[in-house]
């Protein structure tokens, strides 16, 4: 199979369901940003120390591939499919997965400026790419409902990538940078 069709060469592609759409929609916006955190994900797990840590992102990349899934769908027309659909289970484990990364972390005593080891500047670039992707889905959402365990999901997962950037940093024994210090 090839991968060029060139169906979207004049700057269309297709929603799932076949319904043709600009490459400039909305949708494209929020489920391409969804790609892109998922891609700055698979970067993070390279400099993850831990098995644990790196499940879980395989886990948090596999449930953003339903995120995109759910995004992409043309609901007007088609039904999500129910793999892409964020159970509230799931948004439990997230915050399961915050409360496990903050255990034993120095209490917080300002704005952490992004930085320290390489891993955490990582998941910092990964925490501003989710809260982008968080804005798209928002403003889809304004014109094109987004099933709510979605938005939260997505909320969580930039709070879990804040967590974890500190995390790396004291398994680094890497210093924080606070605002203003």
């Amino acid at each position: 199979m090839k991968i060029y069709t060139g169906t979207g060469d004049k700057g269309t592609t297709s929603l799932v369901g076949g319904k043709r759409v600009s490459k400039t929609d909305i949708r494209l916006e929020a489920y391409g940003g969804v790609d892109e955190l998922n891609s700055t994900l698979g970067l993070l797990a390279t400099y993850l120390s831990t098995a644990a840590d790196r499940e879980n992102i395989l886990w948090l990349q596999n449930r953003l591939f339903s995120v995109g899934g759910a995004l992409a769908t043309d609901t007007s027309t088609t039904r999500v499919p129910d793999n892409c659909h964020i159970a509230d289970e799931e948004i439990t484990r997230l915050e399961e997965m915050i409360d496990a990364a903050g255990e034993g972390l120095p209490q917080q005593r300002s704005f952490i400026l992004p930085g320290g080891s390489r891993g955490s500047a990582v998941c910092h670039i990964a925490r501003t790419v989710c809260r982008r992707v968080e804005r798209s889905i928002l403003r889809m959402n304004e014109t094109i409902p987004v099933d709510s365990n979605l938005l939260v999901f997505i909320n969580r997962l930039s709070d879990y990538l804040f967590v974890m950037s500190r995390r790396i940093n004291f398994l680094d024994n890497t210093p924080e940078f606070y605002w203003g210090e």
